[in-house]
């Protein structure tokens, strides 16, 4: 009896000095994983997900940090933790105990980090800068080594034009000194974030995990390092980010933590109609203003929905935590018109409270200013609706310059058409904050829209890299790409030549180029660092003159420079009087053209070579 008297008491003494059991249940993830003290919004919200993860009530006990509040959600596995974080919050590691009604308990050690000094005030992009376009799957090989991953599902192919072709980070970082040396101020590159799709993940556009890189472009490092190492260079990073779907594989979509996560998800697939317009359409029926917000972009993109005020902040918080973690200097949002429009303007108003200087360009891929203009901070919209967002992507002036330098001239047809379309930028907020463009991801190559006729080219490229906004230029477009069976994005998307081993044409040495790509690239090569030094370009006023005779002259203009432009799409040379030009040419005696760096007599007439582009700085 002693003895079992001597056992009890053990007993009690063991549960007095071990209160709380540990239970077994491992948290699988906390999003964000970590985050800094400093910002102006003081609220963050921490995804919590593990098995049953519900049944538990957090604890937290560290100075300037406090619980606010706790959801959930309809599954068990998840846990929404608001706290606030106080502006003087220690710097730290702290536990989140979380216990069960058993007394057991969970303990993650979540870390808050200093912010690095001057990170508010960062410099995004301006009109000074000039942005290359990379789809890195496609632009070059620097690890073959993460070609294939384990547990990735769409593997190496390079023979397949939709496959993974084994571009990464790396390869990337080992050409920063070509895409500097180009004369290019930015980076932007589609979306690298893991895509553990099936099929055809090499784009990027949908999304498995917000915060992991794919381990087939590098780690989150590597991401890290890509944008230290582009700022050593003198250039800033835009990261790709999609708010308004994921990929059918997220591992959302396998413990979705509530039905209304996912636009239509009882349902299933439902396919978005595509009418941007039933966005700014006043008489618009709501079905059909919910068939495009809230459809499904494709069969393997699930609509998300911003209503619900968890994601919405999650994808907040996601944007922020990217920004401070890899010191970006953009983001490019895509597909901006199609996620829900209140919570797109608060996106973008707490991202600008947090970086006033940052840089954020909306894509709406649409052929109309009106659309476009819509979704630009400053613009006064009747229905009142009012963003924050800096930039939009100029689609209607690049459709514009392409179609008039294909087409015959008239009043609205040729370089009238593109006189029109400029002469509307009454419509912009700012039109001198609009991404312009020569191609991009999502359309024909440049050099095939043209029809391979260099002499288009070589206007195109001009006129993109003189006129207002932010010139924008998609890789390989310097050496003339081409996709000439038709749009297809695999062939659209090809691979860099030069950026795999055995590559027999190097774009990034000059090995193998033929006589016009070679040429392409120096033209590229030379207006670009020109433009990288010109102020005029950057910020000067904008003066164009009415087409006549296939004929468009603009100036590029401040109060100690002027830059004309002549485009003369004429079979055969041409005489050009200057005197309609006195507005902007009294005075002045001499100019020296940028392309080929002639000389020319202002005092008399211009000759103009026969579909010939000329860039004058007038002395």
């Amino acid at each position: 009896m002693r003895y079992i008297r001597l056992f009890y008491i053990l007993c009690i003494s063991c549960v007095v000095l071990t209160p709380y059991a540990q239970a077994e249940n491992a948290i699988e993830r906390i999003e964000p994983p970590f985050w800094w003290v400093g910002f102006e919004n003081t609220q963050l919200q921490l995804l919590v997900h593990g098995k049953n993860i519900s049944e538990y009530d957090p604890i937290v006990t560290y100075a300037g940090v406090s619980l606010k509040k706790v959801t959930r959600v309809t599954s068990p596995n998840y846990l929404f933790i608001d706290l606030t974080i106080a502006a003087d919050s220690p710097v730290g590691k702290f536990d989140i105990l979380f216990k069960n009604k058993s007394g057991q308990t969970i303990t993650h050690r979540y870390e808050l980090k200093a912010r690095k000094a001057g990170s508010a005030a960062r410099k995004g992009l301006d009109s000074s800068d000039a942005i290359y376009l990379i789809v890195p799957d496609r632009f070059a090989n620097g690890s073959p080594d993460n070609d294939n991953v384990a547990g990735m599902k769409d593997k190496y192919n390079r023979a397949d034009k939709n496959g993974r072709h084994g571009g990464d980070i790396k390869g990337i970082i080992d050409h920063l000194d070509y895409i500097s040396n180009m004369g290019f101020t930015a980076i932007w590159g589609t979306p690298t974030l893991e895509n553990n799709q099936t099929r055809t993940s090499y784009h990027g556009y949908s999304i498995t995990d917000h915060y992991k890189q794919d381990a087939r472009f590098g780690s989150n490092e590597d991401f890290k390092a890509l944008s230290k190492q582009a700022r050593a260079h003198g250039m800033g990073l835009i990261m790709d980010l999609v708010n308004n779907h994921i990929g059918s594989e997220h591992w959302w979509m396998r413990d979705i933590p509530s039905h209304d996560w996912i636009n239509f998800y009882d349902k299933g697939y439902t396919q978005s109609s595509h009418i941007h317009n039933t966005v700014y359409d006043p008489y618009a029926a709501q079905k059909d203003k919910d068939n495009f917000s809230d459809g499904w972009f494709d069969r393997t993109m699930p609509d998300l929905n911003q209503r619900n005020p968890l994601l919405a902040t999650y994808l907040i918080q996601n944007a922020i935590w990217w920004i401070e973690y890899a010191d970006l200097s953009g983001i490019r949002m895509d597909t901006y018109s199609y996620p829900d429009m209140t919570f797109s303007a608060e996106w973008s108003r707490r991202i600008m409270t947090e970086y006033p200087n940052f840089f954020l360009v909306g894509e709406e891929y649409e052929d109309s200013r009106e659309m476009i203009s819509y979704w630009q901070r400053g613009k006064i919209n009747k229905n009142g609706y009012v963003s924050s967002l800096p930039s939009l992507i100029d689609f209607p002036l690049n459709i514009a310059l392409l179609k008039g330098l294909r087409e015959e001239d008239g009043k609205n047809t040729g370089l009238g058409r593109l006189y029109g379309t400029l002469s509307m930028d009454n419509q912009y907020a700012d039109p001198d904050n609009l991404m312009i463009l020569s191609d991009n991801h999502d359309m024909t190559r440049l050099y095939t829209q043209l029809g391979e006729d260099f002499d288009l080219y070589k206007m195109a490229i001009a006129y993109t890299l003189t006129m207002r906004g932010i010139p924008e230029i998609f890789y390989g477009t310097e050496l003339l790409k081409t996709n000439p069976k038709g749009k297809d994005d695999g062939i659209i998307r090809s691979d860099f030549p030069g950026g795999w081993a055995g590559d027999n044409i190097n774009g990034f040495t000059g090995k193998g180029l033929s006589a016009p790509q070679a040429e392409a690239q120096t033209f590229v090569r030379k207006l670009l660092n020109w433009r990288k030094n010109k102020p005029v370009i950057h910020h000067g006023k904008l003066l164009h003159y009415v087409p006549e005779g296939g004929v468009y002259v603009y100036f590029r203009y401040d109060d100690h420079n002027k830059i004309m432009v002549i485009i003369n799409k004429n079979m055969a040379g041409r005489e050009l009087s200057l005197d309609r030009f006195s507005e902007m040419l009294s005075g002045m005696k001499k100019a020296k053209d940028v392309i080929s760096d002639a000389e020319f007599d202002l005092t008399k007439s211009l000759s103009l070579a026969p579909r010939s582009v000329m860039i004058l700085d007038v002395k």
